[in-house]
C-alpha cells in the first residue's frame, strides 16, 4: 500500500470514534441539495455535453462555489460520438464539454475528489431520438442532477472547514457518452496527483432505487474499502438509513464493488473509489431497458432511465412523493461526517 493510504487508514482508525455530523447549519442536511437539484433539473434541462444548456449550469455551478470562497473554474475538453441514423449509416458528432472544479485546500499535499456528472443523456442514434431518450427536454433529476446538488451541499457545509488533506469538487461532462468528462480529468493528474488522491467519491442515480448503495473500486485497497464503504454503511444503519453493497449476483462485479460510471475510470487508473448510487444493486445487471445499468422497480417494465417522460421532478413526485429531498437528506447525512473524517476536519 502506499505510503500516502497507510497515513490515512491510520489516521481513520484513530478519529473513528469522532465520525459525528455538523450540527452549526441552521437548514436541514439534504435541504440545500433537494433545492439545487430542483433548480438545475427544471432551468437546465437537456444538459448534454457541449449543449448551452450544460455551459450555462456550468457557470451557475462555478459561480455558486465562488461564492462559498472556493477557488472555481470551467474546463472544456472536445470529444466526439458516433451517432447512427435510421439507415444504418454512422456520423461523428462532435462536442466541446464543460466541466466545473472547486477546491477546497488542506495543509497536506493528498486530495480527496467529490464528483458528479452533470451532463444528461445525448441521443446517440435516431432510434434514440424517436423513443425520447435524452434530448433538449430532459431534466435529469435522478440522472445527475441529485448528485450534483448533494455535492453543492456538501461544499456549501465544508467551506468554512479546516481540513489535513484538500477536497476536490468536480462537476463532470460525458459521462453518458463514455465517461469522456473523467477521463479527462485522469489524463490531465500528474503522476504525483495520482498518487496522492486518496480518494474518489462519485455520487451518481441517488433517488430512484429502493436504497442507497456504496460499492467500492475493484483496485480500492481492503483497508480503504473498510473504512469508507462499510464506514458509510455504519454511519447510514446509525441513522436508520437503508443501504447497502453490491451483493455479487453478477460475477463480472464481485461483491462490494461498483461498475459502469464515471468512478471506473478512477478505478481503472489505480485510485480508490466509493461509487454511491441508489441503482437497485439486487436485480443484477439484468435490466431490460438497455442502458446497461441496475434499474428500479420504479420505471415501468421495457422503459428506459433516460426517458424524458420519467427522469423529472413531476414523474418522480408522483411516483416516489418526498423521494427527492428523502434520499438529498439520507445522503448528506451518511456522507458529511464520512467526508469530514477522511479529510480530518478541525471545527
Amino acid at each position: 500500500m502506499l505510503p500516502a493510504l497507510r497515513r490515512l487508514v491510520y489516521r481513520l482508525v484513530i478519529g473513528a470514534a469522532c465520525l459525528s455530523p455538523l450540527l452549526a447549519q441552521a437548514s436541514a442536511p439534504g435541504t440545500l441539495a433537494s433545492e439545487q437539484t430542483r433548480y438545475i433539473a427544471t432551468q437546465f434541462p437537456g444538459r448534454m455535453a457541449g449543449s448551452p444548456a450544460e455551459m450555462l449550469s456550468a457557470e451557475y455551478l462555478r459561480q455558486k462555489f465562488a461564492a462559498w470562497g472556493y477557488q472555481s473554474d470551467v474546463r472544456t475538453f472536445k470529444g466526439r460520438y458516433i451517432y447512427t441514423a435510421r439507415s444504418g449509416t454512422t456520423s461523428w458528432h462532435n462536442y466541446t464539454g464543460s466541466m466545473v472544479l472547486a477546491a477546497h485546500e488542506g495543509k497536506m499535499p493528498q486530495q480527496i475528489i467529490v464528483m458528479a456528472h452533470l451532463d444528461t443523456y445525448a441521443p446517440q442514434s435516431d432510434k434514440d431520438t424517436n423513443a425520447n431518450l435524452g434530448g433538449l427536454t430532459l431534466q435529469g433529476v435522478d440522472d445527475n442532477a441529485a448528485g450534483v446538488g448533494v455535492m453543492m451541499e456538501l461544499a456549501e457545509r465544508l467551506k468554512d472547514i479546516k481540513t489535513q488533506y484538500s477536497i476536490r469538487f468536480i462537476a463532470t461532462s460525458a459521462a453518458d457518452i463514455g465517461q469522456r468528462g473523467a477521463e479527462n480529468i485522469v489524463a490531465r493528474m500528474s503522476e504525483a496527483e495520482r498518487k496522492n488522491t486518496l480518494l474518489v467519491i462519485n455520487l451518481n442515480h441517488l433517488i430512484i432505487g429502493h436504497k442507497l448503495w456504496f460499492n467500492s473500486g475493484l483496485s480500492t485497497p481492503a483497508p480503504i474499502r473498510k473504512l469508507t464503504r462499510d464506514k458509510a454503511l455504519s454511519l447510514a444503519k446509525t441513522h436508520g438509513i437503508a443501504a447497502g453493497t453490491n451483493p455479487g449476483h453478477n460475477p463480472q462485479y464481485p461483491k462490494g464493488t461498483g461498475c459502469c460510471n464515471d468512478a471506473a475510470v478512477f478505478d481503472n487508473a489505480g485510485i480508490p473509489v466509493l461509487s454511491v448510487e441508489s441503482l437497485d444493486w439486487e436485480r443484477g445487471l439484468q435490466d431490460s431497458n438497455g442502458t446497461g445499468y441496475p434499474v428500479s422497480a420504479v420505471l415501468p417494465k421495457g422503459s428506459n432511465a433516460h426517458s424524458t417522460s420519467i427522469d423529472n421532478q413531476q414523474y418522480l413526485d408522483s411516483h416516489l412523493p418526498g423521494r427527492i429531498e428523502t434520499r438529498s437528506r439520507d445522503t448528506v447525512r451518511i456522507l458529511l461526517p464520512l467526508l469530514e473524517n477522511l479529510a480530518k476536519a478541525h471545527h
